[in-house]
């Protein structure tokens, strides 16, 4: 039997999509150990989630470190204490050092609210709506030191409907990233998917576009 990714979890919100990992987990459909679930809001709902799950939880203050590099150094020392091997960006509304990042290349991933490379940052949803898309969806991408900008892995997509309003397209678009995250999180914890030197390969073979929810490979 393969042994269990070890992964870490970042979220500031009500953890939504850690719920789902922590779901895809219980059913036996995602093989991972859970090292630790870190926020920067000590009220997070993404903790109290992760307290009842038994998984280790740590709330670090930004306003507790003179900048964000010293802030960034020090969560990512105690996300690599925590054993990890890939670290999930579920909700996680900061952006992190590059230097920081640059030893994690290829074992972070996060979900956005977004077709990438569209609406990279926020309001997305407001932003699709504005600009009279006929789609819209989310992404699940390796993360770099550029916002938003890392190799997209994998995205659900779901019509704009005549009468959507942020609000509204942002509540049916969370139930599609709930099997989003968890089915990519599942093809790395499996060791069939990875970021190789030329771009994203799925049992060893180059992707040519991302993944897409509901096809083939994620049909989850």
């Amino acid at each position: 039997m393969t042994q269990a990714l070890k992964i870490a979890v970042l979220a500031s919100g009500r953890g939504s999509n850690l719920a789902a990992l922590i779901e895809a987990h219980a059913a036996g459909q995602l093989p991972v150990e859970f090292t630790l679930v870190a926020s920067d809001k000590a009220d997070a709902g993404a903790l109290q989630l992760a307290e009842t799950a038994r998984i280790p939880t740590l709330a670090l203050l930004p306003r507790n470190y003179a900048d964000r590099a010293s802030y960034d150094r020090e969560l990512f020392a105690r996300i690599a204490a925590s054993g990890a091997e890939l670290l999930v960006l579920a909700g996680f509304m900061r952006i992190i050092d590059g230097t920081v990042l640059a030893p994690w290349a290829g074992r972070i991933i996060n979900i956005h609210p977004s077709l990438l490379p569209k609406y990279r940052g926020l309001h997305t949803h407001r932003r699709a709506l504005e600009a009279g898309d006929a789609e819209h969806g989310a992404s699940v991408h390796f993360v770099t030191a550029e916002l938003d900008g890392g190799p997209v892995i994998a995205q659900a997509k779901l019509p704009v409907l005549p009468d959507d309003d942020e609000h509204t397209l942002a509540s049916r678009l969370l139930p599609l990233e709930h099997r989003l995250l968890p089915a990519v999180t599942g093809l790395i914890a499996s060791h069939r998917l990875s970021l190789g030197a030329n771009g994203i390969e799925l049992d060893r073979q180059l992707l040519a576009q991302p993944l897409l929810l509901g096809e083939d490979t994620l049909a989850a």
